[in-house]
C-alpha cells in the first residue's frame, strides 16, 4: 500500500480527469484491486485499541442490527468522574454479544482517531477541494446493518478486510439535498446491479443513489468517506451572505408602502443581484470556499510551544494543515489564502509555498533548496514559523 493514498489511486485504472468527468455525480463505479492493498490501512487491532482508548459517545460510536440501532445503553455505561459529569464506558460482555449476534460496527469521523486514516482523508480534500469524513464499519454476521437507503453524500467505499455484498438501485431524484423540497421516491424492487465488494475493492457512490449492503458470515471492516460537492445552492447562499455589505439588502423591505414603491425595491434588488453574478461567479466562489476551508488540528508539539516553533535541523518534515489553500500571484508578490485568512509574501517566497500545496509532507532542506538564491535558509524558516505560529503549519 502506498504511505499515502491519493484520489489517483482509488479510482485506478481510470485517470483523476475521467472520473470527474464521467463518473463523479453520475452513476456508481467499482475498482476493483489486490487483496490486501488496504489492510495496513486500519487494521482489526488499531480498531481495539482505538475502542480501549478513547471515550466514544453514541451517535459517534453506534451498533445497527436488521436495520435498526441498537440501543447504547445495552452496551455502555455512564461512568461518573471525580469532577462531576459522566463519560461513556464500554461494557465487553454485552457488546461482544451484539457482535456475535450479527451487529455492525459503526464509529463515525474515524480520520481523528488513526493517523493512516487521516491522512488519506487530508490527501482526498486535497485532491477533491471538499471536506471529507472517515466512518468505519465492522462486522462478522449474516445480516444488514442498513435497510436500502440513500445518502445526501457522495461516498467512496474502500474494502478493508472481508467481503461485503452490495445492491445499487439507483437514484429516483436527481441530485437531492439533505434539506430538499421533497424526498426521492420509493426506490425500484429490482437492483440495476449487485456485487460481492472483496477486500482491496473500492465503490464511489453519488448522493441519492439508493443502495442496501448484507454481511456474508465473514469478518468485514470496510471505511466510507463522504463527502459533499459545492451546489448551486451552497452558491446562492455565498452569494447572500456577501450581499450583507450592500445597504440595499440590510434595509427592511418596504411591507405596507404603496405597490410603485415595492416594485421599485424589487427591479433595485433584482438589478443588484444580477450585477453580483458575474461571468466567474462560480470560480470566485470555489476560490473563497477552498480559501475558507478550516485546518487540520495538529500541533507539532513540542516546537510550536517554544519560541522557534521548527525543530533546529533542516532534516525535519512540516506539513500544511490547510489542503485546499489558495496561492494567487500578482503584483511582485504571492498571497496564500488559507483557513478564512490571507497571507501576503514576496514573489521569491512562491517556489516554497507550492512545494507546501501539494499536500504531502515537506523537508525543511527541500524547501530551504527551493527557495535559493533568492532567500536565505534564515528567511525560509521565518516564514515557515509564521505559519506554525498562525496554526495553519506543522512539524513531524
Amino acid at each position: 500500500m502506498p504511505t499515502s493514498l491519493t484520489l489517483a489511486d482509488l479510482v485506478a485504472p481510470l485517470e483523476v480527469s475521467q472520473f470527474f468527468s464521467q463518473v463523479q455525480g453520475k452513476r456508481h463505479r467499482r475498482f476493483p484491486g489486490p487483496a490486501g492493498r488496504f489492510a495496513e490501512l486500519l487494521p482489526w487491532p488499531a480498531l481495539s485499541a482505538i475502542l480501549r482508548q478513547h471515550r466514544l459517545e453514541f451517535p459517534r460510536l453506534r451498533l445497527a442490527l436488521d436495520g435498526e440501532v441498537v440501543p447504547a445503553t445495552s452496551y455502555t455505561d455512564s461512568v461518573p468522574t471525580r469532577r462531576g459529569g459522566t463519560i461513556p464506558r464500554l461494557r465487553n460482555q454485552p457488546l461482544i454479544e451484539q457482535l456475535r449476534a450479527g451487529a455492525t460496527l459503526v464509529l463515525d469521523s474515524v480520520e481523528e482517531l488513526c493517523d493512516p486514516v487521516g491522512e488519506l482523508a487530508r490527501r482526498l480534500e486535497h485532491d477533491l477541494r471538499e471536506r471529507t469524513q472517515v466512518n468505519l464499519y465492522a462486522g462478522c454476521g449474516v445480516t444488514h446493518g442498513f435497510d436500502v437507503h440513500w445518502d445526501d453524500h457522495d461516498a467512496f467505499i474502500i474494502q478493508l478486510t472481508g467481503r461485503k455484498f452490495w445492491r445499487l438501485h439507483g437514484p429516483t431524484r436527481p441530485a437531492p439535498l439533505h434539506r430538499d423540497v421533497e424526498p426521492p421516491g420509493a426506490p425500484p424492487a429490482e437492483p440495476i446491479d449487485e456485487f460481492m465488494l472483496e477486500a482491496g475493492d473500492v465503490l464511489y457512490v453519488p448522493r441519492g443513489h439508493w443502495h442496501d449492503v448484507a454481511a456474508v458470515g465473514e469478518l468485514s471492516l470496510h471505511l466510507t468517506i463522504g463527502f459533499n460537492p459545492a451546489t448551486g445552492v451552497d452558491l446562492v447562499t455565498w452569494l447572500a451572505d456577501g450581499l450583507r455589505a450592500d445597504e440595499l439588502f440590510r434595509r427592511d423591505l418596504p411591507r405596507f408602502a404603496p405597490a410603485v414603491d415595492r416594485d421599485d425595491r424589487s427591479a433595485r434588488l433584482r438589478e443588484a443581484i444580477i450585477a453580483a453574478l458575474t461571468p466567474d461567479v462560480v470560480d470566485r466562489f470555489l476560490t473563497d470556499r477552498d480559501a475558507q476551508a478550516p485546518a487540520h488540528p495538529r500541533l507539532g508539539l513540542p516546537w510550536v510551544a517554544t519560541a522557534d516553533p521548527l525543530p533546529e535541523g533542516d532534516e525535519a518534515e512540516v506539513r500544511l494543515l490547510t489542503p485546499r489553500a489558495v496561492l494567487q500571484r500578482g503584483d511582485g508578490r504571492v498571497t496564500l489564502l488559507a483557513a478564512g485568512r490571507r497571507f501576503v509574501f514576496a514573489a521569491a517566497a512562491a517556489p516554497v509555498l507550492t512545494a507546501l500545496l501539494e499536500g504531502t509532507p515537506q523537508p525543511v532542506k527541500t524547501l530551504v533548496e527551493l527557495a535559493e538564491p533568492a532567500l536565505d535558509r534564515a528567511t525560509v524558516r521565518a516564514l515557515l514559523g509564521e505559519l506554525t505560529t498562525h496554526g495553519l503549519l506543522a512539524a513531524g
